[in-house]
């Protein structure tokens, strides 16, 4: 992806995936390479738990910083909401946009049942079941974002365009705050 280089990260090499290779990071990288998929996997080297701390050691924008979050519904329907690590959904608009009815954020156990990943690194593609996809808007001004890369030690680069393709997720406005 010409002009995305992170200059502070390391790549993820799928050779290393063997012994000691975190499973999450393993089964994305698999993923990746099983669909020929333009996006990278890294690792910074360092903790990532906020937006400015995630861009700095990417060397990137903070507004290229997406977040993947599972929501489920008061009857156990789940919804996977891609949108910046700045913003913040809004319940009404996520309704809204999928009928989802009373969305709260999935707890982990459910995260891990439906993704596949952990928390803190579930990534937007690649889940071991299918989970509808809805992207924020404000995700596409950016050609090329980072988010969850299967663990909370991962980041995956990848082109906003092919969350929407390889996921056929919906691209609605779910954030008040733009």
């Amino acid at each position: 992806m010409p002009g995305s280089s992170p200059s502070k990260a390391e790549w993820f090499d799928p050779s290393r995936a063997g012994a000691g290779a975190d499973p999450g990071v393993a089964r994305l990288a698999r993923y990746l390479a099983e669909h020929d998929i333009d996006a990278e996997i890294l690792v910074p080297g360092q903790p990532t738990p906020t937006v400015p701390l995630a861009a700095a050691a990417l060397g990137v924008d903070p507004d290229q910083i997406i977040k993947s979050l599972l929501f489920q519904g008061k009857d156990g329907d789940c919804v996977l909401a891609v949108v910046r690590g700045t913003a913040r959904v809004s319940r009404t608009r996520l309704t809204a946009a999928t009928g989802l009815r009373q969305p709260k954020l999935a707890p982990p156990d459910v995260v891990r049942d439906r993704t596949g990943y952990e928390p803190g690194g579930t990534p937007p593609i690649g889940h071991v079941t299918p989970v509808p996809v809805v992207v924020d808007r404000a995700v596409l001004d950016e050609p090329v974002v980072f988010g969850g890369g299967g663990s909370d030690r991962a980041m995956l680069r990848i082109r906003s365009a092919d969350i929407v393709r390889l996921t056929g997720a919906r691209v609605a406005d779910l954030c008040d705050d733009r």
